[in-house]
């Protein structure tokens, strides 16, 4: 248990590390509203229901005064009398929810005809008090209320002023319905808002990605750098580390090169040497000299493929191979063997066009140099790869000899002409474009190759 507690918290920031600003963004000004606007409510609701409160026992203590103001004592009938007007209809209607009552506790009592045979709770309070009390037929009465002296009475009267709270209450319903309304409108609006002001924020890093993309597809070279100054000079260093790698790919390239070309001419001439030696000498030492010379000419191969590397801009497969096979074309039919193409449609692919000339050359000269009288080239795509597919109606070759013929140098047949080093580079291509390669026997028989590449150039969007 003890480990899932710890191993919980490292996933849980795990997955929030992969989370986009927008979202993170987003929700924090989701928690922030979700915080502020229901706090504000509630202190701004609690306010109002104070101060309306508070202005609805004001009125109530008003009423008190008046009444307070007009209450006497008869001596000659001992009984209080109250005779000014109070000027609210309310008052003289029976059980219209306003009442007043004057009561010493015992023998004397005066009321509101509104209160007709029911009493109000008497609670003592020298100062004036206000609560909420139950009312004749239920009703729910909010009431003022103090005592006081009034000669010649030696018992304190006290006087009360109540009134039904249903309106107070229904004032203050109102105006909460009102507030949290507002408030949840507010809160949608600031949230449209902010989500506009993330989104508008945002977009330069988005203008960045989408140039990045650019980047990646080949289309074009370098970050645009028009961007806020944050960004500007994230984009101008990475502009400048592109460049880097540019050039230190094309120097290893030239080098590697430069170094395989400078090797040719020694072993050019050691050969001619060779024919001076005796025969008995002469076949160890051209072993010897054919081995470095696949070597310098299988990095050589290697060493002008781009490869990954660079990102390249799309080039139409039907114009870039057209030389290359109308060249193997001719020598098929030199050979007597028909050589078939099928082309679905129009394909572009992010390559280098040296790279996938040398790839398909590698393929067609091999499947040429075994087949017997038929070649077949395939070319498809299913819109995110590249599919190319030779086969010939040659010997073929079995599960084992497939993965032997992927191996630098090694050749399954020491009579035929060539350093059996076509499908070992075919490969390194292969790997160097993120690729798949399968070999198998053909329905004619003979090797089928098939070669699987994500370069597949997308249509842009308009």
């Amino acid at each position: 248990m003890s480990r899932l507690n710890s191993v919980w918290p490292e996933l849980w920031v795990r997955r929030w590390a992969k989370r986009s600003i927008s979202l993170r963004l987003l929700l924090a000004v989701l928690v922030m509203i979700g915080l502020a606007l229901p706090v504000a409510g509630t202190l701004l609701s609690h306010h109002y229901r104070a101060s309306a409160t508070q202005a609805f026992d004001e009125r109530l203590g008003a009423t008190l005064n008046v009444i307070m103001a007009g209450v006497t004592y008869d001596r000659i009938e001992q009984q209080l009398v109250h005779d000014r007007a109070l000027g609210d209809p309310r008052f003289d209607n029976v059980y219209s929810g306003w009442y007043w009552q004057i009561t010493d506790g015992e023998q004397h009592t005066l009321a509101s005809r509104s209160l007709w045979d029911q009493r109000l709770p008497v609670i003592d309070s020298d100062t004036l008090s206000a609560r909420s009390i139950p009312g004749p037929r239920g009703q729910s009465l909010r009431v003022v209320e103090r005592d006081i002296y009034l000669a010649p009475l030696e018992t304190p009267l006290h006087i009360s002023v109540a009134a039904r709270d249903d309106v107070l209450a229904r004032d203050i319903g109102e105006f909460q319905r009102l507030l949290w309304g507002g408030l949840v409108g507010l809160g949608v609006l600031l949230l449209g808002v902010l989500a506009l002001q993330v989104r508008w924020g945002l977009a330069p890093l988005r203008r960045m990605h989408a140039n990045l993309h650019e980047v990646e597809q080949g289309r074009a070279e370098q970050l645009d750098t028009r961007l806020p100054d944050e960004l500007a000079t994230l984009a101008a260093s990475m502009n400048a580390v592109l460049a880097r790698d540019q050039r230190l790919i094309e120097r290893g390239r030239h080098t590697a090169g430069n170094l395989a070309h400078a090797l040719k001419t020694p072993l050019s001439v050691m050969r001619l040497q060779l024919r001076q030696l005796p025969e008995a000498n002469r076949a160890a030492w051209e072993v010897e000299l054919e081995r470095v010379d696949s070597a310098v000419r299988h990095h050589l191969a290697r060493a002008s493929a781009a490869g990954e590397g660079v990102r390249f801009a799309p080039i139409d497969l039907h114009a870039t191979l057209a030389p290359l096979l109308n060249g193997l074309a001719r020598l098929a039919q030199r050979r007597g063997i028909e050589l078939r193409q099928t082309w679905a449609g129009e394909i572009k692919v992010h390559m280098d066009g040296q790279d996938i000339q040398e790839l398909v050359g590698n393929l067609m000269d091999n499947a040429l140099r075994w087949a017997h009288s038929d070649v077949q080239l395939q070319l498809e795509s299913d819109g995110q790869q590249l599919t190319l597919t030779v086969s010939d109606d040659g010997p073929g070759m079995n599960e084992a000899e497939c993965q032997q013929a992927v191996q630098r140098g090694k050749r399954l047949d020491e009579q035929r002409s060539g350093s059996g080093l076509g499908l070992a580079i075919v490969t390194d291509l292969v790997a160097l474009y993120s690729g798949q390669l399968h070999l198998s026997r053909a329905s004619t028989g003979g090797l089928k190759v098939v070669v699987e590449l994500p370069v597949v150039a997308r249509n842009r969007l308009v």
